[in-house]
């Protein structure tokens, strides 16, 4: 295309138009020919976290875009919402910059893979009913009584153990019907890690993970399948991301902490999970919300982080993710909160731009 200008000015004189146009298509071409080479920001991972994902991508694109109507794949975000641990996995893959995971990796994997890690929204894990009749302050469950549900022990709703935490409420002679996750999860390691904090039994029989070997139940691939099951199944108890049980309009319950409060997965009890842990001690922000200490503090509380992955990735490729989650922080707090999530405190997101800082390539 340069070539082209190049031959215009040793030509005979060029009118003013003509160089004009020139120079126009030459730029259009070199903006066509940047396009073309661009690849979108693909990520993989939590089903907790694709909403709020893909309404910052919506984002990103038209803050790039500045009002214009052209724009790269640089601009846009490819995000698949296959769980935690399928994102993880991918994260191998060379196409893929990043994974998001409700289960922080240890320092010393991140290491060991050439990838770096920071949390990017934070949510609670709701216990989902499907029961009618409850009062507005919803039924009272505690993580024992939750971990004998889900091994069987405590069979229907009118179980003693139940109704010794909710005096004031008529339960039904009601089967359970104990839903879970059948892939694998970030919600499930959260959800178990709390069970496996509050029973013992839980934890020498199943403890926690990801994929679990349930020993009752129905099986759902995804939140929105987990979801659908539930509310097509009288007296179904199930786990899943708060927002999105509120938006599907389900009933939850409030969840005993260990100061013995029982507390509701809203974003007041979330952040008062969050607020109890020192983050500025972390190694890469490895750190757990599940029963935090603290009066108001939510037991299944969870951060969802980015795993980035700097070794065999050039320099733009990653600096790219820190841009869309920096202009996440910047202006996405209000989306967050709209759908259900907590936004991290302002002095949470100053330690991961510093992060960002002090981060070298590794490996390249």
């Amino acid at each position: 295309m340069f070539s082209m200008i190049l031959a215009s000015l040793r030509g005979a004189r060029p009118t003013v138009s003509g160089l004009a146009a020139t120079l126009a298509f030459a730029i259009i071409g070199a903006m066509i020919g940047s396009a073309a080479q661009a690849e979108p920001i693909r990520g993989a991972g939590s089903t907790l976290a694709a909403p709020i994902i893909g309404k910052w991508a919506t984002a990103y694109k038209d803050a790039r875009a500045d009002g214009g109507d052209f724009f790269t794949l640089d601009w846009t975000v490819d995000y698949e919402p296959v769980g935690s641990l399928a994102g993880l996995m991918r994260l191998a893959q060379p196409e893929l910059d990043f994974a998001a995971t409700d289960v922080p990796v240890p320092p010393s994997d991140l290491a060991r893979n050439g990838q770096r890690q920071f949390p990017i929204v934070m949510g609670g894990i709701a216990v989902v009913t499907n029961l009618d009749g409850l009062p507005e302050q919803g039924l009272r469950l505690s993580g024992a009584v939750i971990a004998d549900i889900y091994l069987g022990k405590i069979k229907s709703w009118s179980d003693p153990a139940i109704q010794a935490l909710n005096p004031d409420i008529a339960l039904p002679d009601l089967a359970i019907g104990v839903i879970h996750r059948q892939d694998g999860s970030g919600s499930t390691y959260v959800f178990t890690e709390f069970l496996s904090s509050t029973s013992e039994e839980w934890k020498t029989k199943l403890g926690t993970d990801t994929l679990i070997d349930w020993p009752l139940g129905t099986g759902a691939e995804g939140t929105q399948a987990l979801l659908r099951a539930v509310a097509a199944t009288k007296g179904a108890i199930a786990y899943a991301e708060y927002g999105q049980v509120l938006r599907a309009g389900l009933p939850f319950a409030a969840v005993q902490n260990k100061s013995g409060r029982f507390v509701k997965p809203d974003p007041q009890g979330v952040q008062a999970a969050a607020t109890s842990v020192a983050w500025e001690e972390t190694t890469d922000f490895f750190a757990s919300l599940t029963n935090r200490s603290g009066d108001g503090a939510y037991p299944i509380s969870t951060a969802v982080f980015a795993v980035v992955q700097v070794s065999g990735r050039t320099e733009h490729r990653y600096r790219r993710v820190h841009d869309l989650f920096r202009l996440a922080f910047a202006q996405g707090a209000g989306d967050a909160t709209a759908l259900g999530y907590v936004p991290l405190p302002k002095a949470l997101v100053d330690q991961i731009e510093q992060y960002w800082a002090r981060q070298l390539p590794v490996g390249n």
